[in-house]
């Protein structure tokens, strides 16, 4: 059988029709890394409220109570031990690990700092790298999440920046999107689990002190005092000094250093805030590992990086290099408004 010339010979179209390769399986996206999307739900919104109008309402009966009835050294221990567990976790951690790369750690150190932040009960550790990423982005400019500078610069627009940055910001539905910030975070498969176990963690944050004041005491009385100031109170005072940090330190404070934005040194949140309001610095360094350079400045979240790094848990530590601090520090005292300098900051160093 011949095969016919026509049917042989291709045709002008077999010929110049580029051939199209099969459309390809987009690759599935991960399960998110927060509790949400992008959006934040009706429930989630009540859930927020519930957990910042508790505590701070056992903040506001805390001074009255320990007037009249005192608290108990294992009270006390509990909220001091706890708050700086949880303090840390945020500062060290969340912070100035995995926002800014400030240094590596080994894996178990990595997870040790994602559960411990996560125990602050301030938000998923994805959600809260992703706003924070985004804030140095547009740091007290358009698209800031939580600038205090937000409505202007006279005394009533300030005031409402102060809320806004303070507490109004969180419940704004809008949320960053992790994926564009924070794509290192959602791509590792364990630390997006404990970031969408955040209330697994935040259970284990609010039972623990009074299961621990309970056990000790031998008494339901014990552990109800062990909730009270343990959790509550704890978890109220470290939020309000976190959201400090956004709110106070960009508003007022000395600035010492070049940044882009208004973030100023508040020598008087140093201790309770671990070191980050010394904030000033942060923003001209933000990859820095120390934030209090300066004599005197304590920082004991630097400390505590300090040390791990001496137990070989850590590496590639950024500290302060003195050349580095003198191109960005100011001449004249530096206490002064808004700076001209728009000179691009490495914010975003991925760990």
């Amino acid at each position: 059988m011949t095969t016919s010339p026509d049917l042989a010979r291709p045709t002008p179209a077999a010929v110049t029709e580029p051939v199209r390769p099969a459309p390809s399986t987009p690759a599935p996206e991960p399960p998110s890394a927060t509790l949400g999307g992008e959006q934040r739900g009706g429930v989630e919104q009540f859930a927020l409220l519930l957990f910042i109008v508790v505590p701070f309402l056992a903040l506001l009966a805390a001074v009255p109570l320990a007037w009249g009835w005192g608290v108990s050294w294992l009270d006390l221990g509990l909220m001091v031990a706890f708050y700086f567990i949880g303090c840390h976790g945020i500062t060290v951690g969340f912070h100035r690990h995995f926002t800014h790369g400030a240094f590596k750690a080994k894996r178990p150190v990595r997870i040790a700092l994602a559960i411990a932040g996560s125990m602050a009960v301030e938000g998923p550790l994805v959600r809260w790298v992703a706003d924070h990423r985004r804030h140095h982005r547009h740091s007290d400019a358009e698209g800031d999440p939580h600038s205090p500078w937000r409505y202007g610069d006279s005394v009533p627009a300030l005031l409402k920046g102060l809320w806004w940055a303070h507490l109004g910001w969180l419940f704004d539905t809008e949320q960053t999107p992790a994926r564009q910030y924070a794509p290192d975070l959602v791509d590792d498969p364990g630390l997006r689990r404990i970031s969408r176990q955040f209330v697994l963690w935040t259970t284990v944050s609010l039972a623990t002190p009074p299961l621990v004041g309970g056990l000790v005491t031998w008494s339901w009385q014990g552990a109800l005092t062990a909730f009270f100031w343990g959790s509550l109170v704890r978890v109220a005072l470290l939020h309000h000094v976190t959201w400090s940090i956004n709110s106070i330190c960009h508003a007022t404070g000395r600035r010492p250093f070049r940044s882009r934005d208004r973030s100023g040194n508040v020598w008087w949140l140093a201790v309770l805030s671990c070191g980050e309001s010394w904030h000033n610095l942060h923003h001209a360094d933000p990859t820095c590992a120390r934030h209090g350079v300066d004599r005197w400045q304590l920082d004991s979240s630097a400390r505590l990086i300090r040390w791990l790094e001496k137990a070989g848990w850590v590496h590639d530590v950024r500290w302060p290099r003195p050349e580095r601090l003198a191109a960005r520090r100011r001449t004249g005292g530096g206490a002064g408004g808004r700076p001209s300098d728009r000179r691009a900051e490495d914010t975003v160093k991925t760990a």
